[in-house]
């Protein structure tokens, strides 16, 4: 009882697997290695199995669906718009008007 995975992408359109878009499973990916080694840490601290199963199923289920709901609400690249947006300064201060006099300078030279 095998089962078949089908990975879908278009020409010129981005991976998508399960409802999963483009780095979203990356993050996914990366989110279960990391869950993996957490296991794996707290095994070796000599934490209770169940514990630690536990704990990894209850991250895991909130890793699944908070990355889809990521993938659902943001799309392909919605995420890393609001992420360069936070970057984006709220005003540009100049104390004098040099920059604006050369700016048109420089304008003018090129027509």
């Amino acid at each position: 009882m095998s089962s078949v995975y089908f990975i879908n992408k278009g020409i010129n359109k981005s991976i998508e697997f399960r409802g999963l878009r483009a780095q979203y499973i990356a993050y996914l990916a990366i989110g279960l290695v990391g869950l993996l080694i957490l296991f794996v840490a707290l095994y070796m601290m000599d934490v209770n199995a169940y514990v630690c199963l536990a704990l990894i199923f209850g991250l895991g289920v909130a890793l699944v669906t908070g990355t889809f709901r990521l993938s659902y609400k943001y799309g392909k690249y919605g995420l890393m718009k609001k992420r360069a947006r936070r970057n984006l300064p709220d005003c540009l201060k100049s104390r004098s008007r040099k920059l604006f006099i050369h700016l048109k300078a420089s304008i003018h030279d090129q027509h």
